[in-house]
């Protein structure tokens, strides 16, 4: 897997967040307390970070990634009750 050991801290933070806080919040309190918990792993994690798009070496549009890790993983949270097939992209 690419950027396995990154990876593998997130995905540890994440359930570290969920384990303390359980479901029922918004997502920007699981995003500001994930950012606590990726500094306290030792990563480098930026949020609300602009990306510029490009398609065809053409600007398309702007994104912004809720978390991003040191510079190479992009975070996506969402705050539902289930994940469906629209959440998988």
């Amino acid at each position: 897997m690419l950027h396995a050991e990154i990876t593998e801290k997130i995905i540890k933070s994440a359930m570290n967040v969920y384990n303390t806080l359980g479901f029922g919040f918004m997502e920007k309190v699981y995003e500001n307390s994930l950012m606590v918990e990726l500094e306290l792993s030792g990563l480098k994690a930026i949020q609300q970070h602009p990306i510029k798009v490009c398609y065809k070496e053409r600007s398309v549009g702007d994104y912004i990634a809720d978390i991003v890790v040191e510079d190479k993983v992009i975070i996506e949270l969402k705050s539902i009750e289930q994940l469906n097939k629209v959440h998988e992209v």
